[in-house]
């Protein structure tokens, strides 16, 4: 906390030491005049967005402003998030998408009116993960503006990059820690194999991004904050680098190459039969056609495992049915800043239907859910005492310094897995609820042979040696918005999925249906969510659940 203060107390410092004659006297040296390679990005980029900003109409992170007359980086910024994306040219990617010359036009005069405002350090557009995601931008949907330009505008974009791409060499380890700092040291490499004007830049871009890989890419390959999303971004940016190493006949570093290889069968771990990922820690669906095409890049083919022991996630699959659960603890420090309190969780679908989902995450679109969203209630798996688990960092100096970072959650996590003649069976328990209530929570979940069937059991242990007053305990399984629930003729709630195929949940104790909210995606969509409640006390309480196919239509 110390160490950040003092970081931004010295802002203005800073940015004025980094703006001056001087220090931009350190940025110069051989100017490239092409950008040598293009890579792709596969981040969907959508007609709708380039049509708005044609219109005037900007929006980014769920904001819009509209600008009639003058600069849209004269503008006031509704928000942090809108202007970091904004000057990271978020506007680009969509442009050169749609094409043609009023598309060319625009962003050639967003470029020209950027480098008239900010062609200088100033926050937050120099900031080392916004400038890491301009110059990839620019990497990799540059063409349309650079190809056939003016040569005076064109030097000086190429000027601009220069420094830029030398700035972030001196300062990409400053970028926020995670998937920002990852976007840095991704960006850090490209600029060296894209521009090709400095092979020390290359060569220390590639251990930066080396040294990232080591710090965030776990041996099972999934990524230290344990978000489905962020694995898929960071496998996006190693491809974005491995193709332009491979254009220039650059030999690919062996870490990064082995990154590569580790983390493709963990999206695959992580895809529903929708080819969409599973909400975990975070993450959001991310669009399936970005995900299928990345992995139609891997050529080893590498299958998923049945239990990721480092990510901490179990993962089962019979027929068309498909199972994860939660089995790890909150990510370490800085990693945990969008960290979900939701050990034990599961969700699960059949073929290309979510069925019990966990609710989403908010992100930097809907930020005033993130608090809800990211407790334990939010997702399927037992709350005790309507408590979380895990407590966000509250409001507070700390808080501002830190990050809304995740804290407490549990420390021993016991997971064991097994085949039975009923088919294999997850035995998991964590510690969360055992320093503030006494009682440790453990589940079982056993998938038959053929996937027709979801049989669980949630157990609740108190201490023995400590006294006990009456908790309440509630067993909730958030229903995808797709699914339509209604209460079934035979006892229990009938589960009918898009393609008329039913499941029915049924369970021995109080169950009542209540609301609940899904946010996969970029907008907030109603849904439902089971839930069983009941109290323990002194004694042991054992509850079982089945989710049971029952037939199509």
């Amino acid at each position: 906390m110390a160490r950040i203060a003092m970081w931004r107390a010295l802002r203005g410092v800073r940015v004025w030491y980094r703006s001056t004659w001087l220090y931009r006297r350190i940025l110069t040296g051989p100017l490239s005049d092409r950008i040598l390679f293009h890579p792709y990005d596969a981040l969907p980029r959508r007609l709708e967005d380039a049509d708005g900003m044609l219109r005037g109409r900007f929006r980014f992170v769920g904001e819009t402003v509209e600008v009639k007359d003058g600069s849209i980086f004269d503008a006031i910024p509704p928000s942090d998030a809108w202007a970091q994306a904004l000057h990271s040219f978020a506007w680009l990617p969509p442009l050169a998408f749609a094409g043609g010359e009023p598309a060319r036009l625009l962003a050639t005069n967003l470029i020209t009116q950027w480098l008239k405002r900010h062609s200088r350090y100033s926050e937050p557009a120099w900031l080392p993960d916004v400038m890491a995601r301009r110059l990839v931008n620019l990497f990799a949907h540059g063409r349309m503006v650079i190809v056939n330009s003016e040569l005076l505008w064109r030097s000086k974009v190429f000027v601009s990059l220069r420094e830029q791409s030398r700035m972030l060499a001196r300062i990409a380890r400053e970028a926020p820690d995670g998937l920002p700092r990852f976007e840095a040291a991704a960006a850090y490499a490209l600029s060296g194999a894209c521009l090709g004007d400095s092979q020390r830049r290359l060569d220390e871009g590639l251990k930066c991004l080396e040294e990232e890989i080591a710090r965030q890419i776990l041996p099972d390959g999934g990524h230290v904050s344990r978000s489905p999303e962020a694995l898929v971004h960071s496998y996006r940016l190693i491809m974005m680098v491995m193709d332009s190493l491979a254009a220039g006949a650059i030999e690919i570093p062996h870490a990064i190459r082995s990154a590569y290889d580790r983390i493709a069968p963990m999206i695959r771990f992580f895809r529903h039969g929708d080819g969409s990922l599973a909400l975990f820690n975070g993450g959001v669906e991310c669009d399936p056609r970005m995900i299928a095409g990345l992995l139609a890049r891997d050529e080893v083919r590498g299958q998923p495992f049945a239990y990721a022991r480092h990510t901490g996630y179990h993962r089962m699959t019979a027929g068309k049915t498909m199972l994860l659960i939660d089995c790890g603890s909150v990510p370490p420090g800085a990693f945990s800043t969008r960290a979900h309190a939701a050990c034990l969780a599961m969700e699960f679908s059949s073929g290309g239907h979510r069925v019990v989902v966990n609710c989403g995450d908010g992100g930097a679109t809907h930020p005033k859910w993130e608090p809800a969203l990211r407790a334990t209630a939010a997702h399927s798996t037992l709350v005790l005492a309507d408590a979380s688990m895990a407590a966000i960092l509250p409001p507070g100096i700390g808080r501002d310094l830190l990050g809304s970072r995740l804290l407490g959650g549990p420390t021993a996590i016991e997971t064991r897995r097994v085949e039975t003649v009923q088919g294999w069976s997850v035995e998991a328990g964590h510690d969360a609820y055992l320093a503030p209530f006494g009682v440790r929570h453990e589940r079982q979940v056993t998938m038959s042979q053929q996937g027709l069937a979801i049989t669980g059991v949630d157990r609740l242990l108190p201490r023995p040696a400590r006294a006990h007053a009456a908790l309440t305990f509630a067993i909730r399984f958030h229903i995808h918005p797709d699914v339509r629930v209604s209460p079934s003729q035979g006892g229990g709630i009938l589960l009918k999925l898009p393609n008329g195929e039913g499941w029915r949940f049924r369970t021995g104790a109080p169950m009542t249906v209540e609301e609940s909210v899904y946010l996969g995606g970029d907008v907030v969509r109603r849904s439902e969510q089971l839930v069983i409640t009941g109290t323990v006390k002194d004694q042991p309480v054992e509850t079982a659940w089945i989710f049971e196919q029952i037939g199509t239509s």
